[in-house]
């Protein structure tokens, strides 16, 4: 029996050490991890497992990190072991990671650590100083703390990492842009197809249009994008398709918006009626994009004139499609004329307009786009930008002008506007200033047709609020701190958790801001999605009519039914209605021009005689568009230096950064940014409530330590007497 009980004891323990071993190994080879944060902070996002998993090309992270740091800086190397091996987890198989052995320089040091010093100097990875507390002594150290990132031929690195702190957007942002580079095209299934629409019955009346070279144009174009081809590894595909010809291409036209034109007999016979469609379609799956080959304008005392697009800048569009096609743009447009602000700014000593320059504003966005001015007033928007921003423009759009922003918006694209409703007029002299005041005179530039048919309006008026920055006032004006109600505070409460790049922000801060409102019954009949992003407090108010933004001269209205919360900021999604449709194709206006007078056109061209008035054409404009974006806020003032960080990690940059990828597609990077947001203020509550708690915290809590002991005592003396029961019976 003896043997028996000690053979089974023996069997027990080699079945439970096999256990052991056996989860030990399980867990190696699986990785499990519980975030049990709010905001997944110590997991990795949705857009970063996307990213790595459908890498197409090899992937190397080398990793050159001092060991054993001191605090924080050892935590940091921990951090980015554990996120490394979460994004391998998720990874297909191109992608690779490795740390360097790389020692102090202080001391000796083994041959294979200084090869790997040397490696990590090759690929511009150099040692920083960093501050260490050793026996109650503050001494300096130098370490490596930076990493190189390697796909194909492409090196980009990240030279120091000091921080956990948006460490993970840093490298799922770096691994996109080398990704987009080198691996987009090579991973595309199919090729891009470049179609393009001629009939052959324009070619009748092209030379009466001025269009001498559109017979020659098949031939050039072909050309240009075997060019492009070869570039792009062999994945263009051309077609020349004529609808005169080709019957069965009537059903296929009506997918696009191209250029249609229908002339009767004209020059007396020599040109027959006819019609015919021209135009340029780039096509990749489900996506497509319309370039128009002819540019038809209306110019005044002349009449309708058509131009035919420069063949030298056709490679630079198709090229510039392209990247809009397979969702690698990352052109960020931004309007350079009609008296919008300026990314930089004149001299130093020029105070006014250092106030006014958008300098940290470029230094952030060019972290993720290219920004491209563009100038209304010379030509039109280019096809390859996906958004278009428009910062407190102030003078008038013509018509025509305001066609192309309406056209840019019809074709799915995205407008992000931030208009002010008054511009300040300063006076230059103190005199003026001490007398007059500054003046705020309303800004009308013609966008606000476009809006209102849209079903969004700004209300002519400034929102004030109790919640807003309190100025600390020196001891000379007697201390303390003074409201500055025209600066509202937005609070959480009041910003829209719904739409997922607001959902780690926590709160805003904003200035001279003008309410918004939206018409229920146009944003219904266009079939439009409104989201507001956030709004003021519940204790806010407007100042209309005559502006005063004195501190001194701002109290809250006595009467509470003025006090109210007001839309400050909306992002309006769908497919917009041109506010141009059914209307005449304005006229493109050259400067000191005068308007032509009804009646007074010229449709005969000098040189043909031919009266080009009588070819009507259709698709100039395209009345109905594509799913597209527009964000409205009526300040300009956060995009100005004074509100935005210069590293992008406050509240407001976060807003503007996540607010921009939203709207170039770039939803999950929105998301990945926001998500480690620092600033978590804490709810407000009433003064009843602060108390209550307080209370409780000081007398509730020691009592019911003291009930829950009482309970305790009571129970161990019920089971006392219970037992003593037993015995006696």
């Amino acid at each position: 029996m003896g043997l028996k009980a000690r053979s089974g004891t023996y069997i027990r323990f080699l079945a439970y050490l096999l256990v052991i071993v056996l989860i030990n190994l399980a867990g190696v080879t699986l990785f499990v991890r519980v975030d049990l944060t709010g905001e997944g902070i110590y997991s990795i996002s949705e857009a970063s497992k996307r990213m790595v998993s459908t890498l197409s090309e090899p992937l190397t992270i080398n990793v050159f990190f001092t060991k054993n740091l001191p605090a924080p800086h050892n935590n940091t190397e921990r951090y980015l072991h554990d996120l490394l091996e979460e994004y391998s987890v998720y990874a297909n198989q191109y992608f690779n990671y490795r740390f360097y052995d790389v020692s102090p320089e202080e001391g000796d040091i083994s041959k294979e650590a200084r090869e790997n010093q040397e490696l990590a100097r090759n690929y511009g990875i150099y040692p920083v100083q960093i501050r260490a507390i050793q026996k109650d002594e503050v001494t300096f150290q130098r370490a490596y703390m930076g990493l190189v990132l390697i796909h194909g031929d492409l090196i980009d690195r990240i030279p120091t990492i000091t921080s956990t702190e948006g460490l993970e957007y840093k490298l799922t942002s770096t691994i996109q842009k080398l990704h987009n580079k080198i691996s987009a095209l090579l991973s595309l299934p199919e090729k891009i197809t470049i179609k393009l629409f001629l009939s052959s019955s324009l070619k009748i009346v092209a030379p009466y249009m001025q269009l001498g070279d559109l017979s020659r144009l098949p031939g050039k174009i072909e050309g240009i994008v075997e060019r492009v081809s070869a570039k792009n590894y062999g994945k263009l595909e051309f077609q020349y398709l004529d609808p005169s010809t080709d019957i069965s291409l009537e059903e296929v036209l009506p997918r696009y918006n191209l250029l249609s034109l229908k002339w009767p007999e004209l020059s007396g016979g020599k040109v027959p009626a006819g019609k015919g469609v021209i135009g340029l379609v780039m096509e990749y799956g489900d996506k497509v994009r319309e370039i128009p080959l002819i540019r038809v304008t209306r110019v005044p005392f002349i009449g309708t004139h058509y131009e035919l697009v420069n063949m030298s800048k056709m490679e630079d569009i198709i090229n510039e499609n392209i990247e809009t096609l397979i969702e690698i743009n990352e052109d960020l447009g931004y309007l350079a004329d009609h008296g919008t602000l300026k990314l930089s700014g004149g001299l130093p000593s020029d105070t006014v307009r250092k106030r006014d320059t958008l300098s940290t504003f470029q230094n952030l966005t060019s972290q993720g786009y290219t920004i491209k001015h563009v100038k209304l007033k010379d030509s039109a928007i280019p096809d390859s930008i996906n958004c278009l921003v428009v910062a407190r423009p102030t003078e008038q759009f013509s018509d025509y002008e305001l066609l192309q922003i309406d056209q840019f918006l019809m074709r799915g694209k995205h407008l992000a506007l931030f208009l002010d409703s008054f511009q300040e007029l300063v006076p230059k002299d103190q005199l003026s200033i001490t007398s007059r005041g500054v003046q705020y005179v309303p800004i009308k530039t013609g966008i606000e047709k476009l809006l209102e048919h849209y079903g969004i309006g700004i209300r002519r008026s400034y929102v004030l609020d109790e919640h807003c920055y309190r100025q600390t006032l020196s001891t000379r004006l007697g201390g303390g701190e003074r409201p500055i109600y025209f600066v509202p505070v937005i609070q959480n409460e009041f910003i829209n958790k719904d739409v997922g790049f607001m959902k780690n922000i926590k709160g805003l801060i904003t200035m001279k801001i003008s309410p918004l409102e939206i018409y229920p019954e146009r944003i219904r009949e266009n079939g439009l999605k409104a989201h507001q992003l956030f709004a003021s407090s519940e204790r806010s108010w407007e100042m209309s009519g005559r502006i005063n933004l004195n501190p001194l001269f701002m109290r809250p209205p006595k009467e509470e039914e003025k006090l109210k919360s007001f839309p400050l900021a909306y992002i309006l999604e769908g497919e917009f209605p041109s506010y141009f449709a059914g209307k005449p194709l304005p006229e493109k206006k050259s400067e000191n021009e005068e308007p032509t007078k009804e009646g007074e056109e010229q449709g005969s061209d000098e040189k043909t005689g031919v009266d080009l008035s009588k070819i009507e054409s259709s698709g100039k404009i395209i009345t109905k568009g594509k799913p597209g974006k527009l964000f409205l806020i009526a300040s300009s003032e956060l995009l100005k230096d004074n509100m935005l960080d210069e590293g992008g990690k406050s509240p407001n940059a976060m807003f503007i950064l996540n607010m921009l990828d939203y709207l170039n597609n770039r939803k999950g990077i929105a998301e990945l940014r926001s998500k480690e947001q620092r600033f978590n203020p804490l709810i407000e509550v009433k003064g009843r409530t602060k108390a209550f708690v307080k209370s409780f915290n000081i007398v509730g809590l020691p009592i019911l330590v003291i009930l829950f002991g009482l309970m305790v005592w009571f129970f161990r003396h019920s089971r006392k007497k219970r037992i003593q029961m037993m015995f006696q019976k």
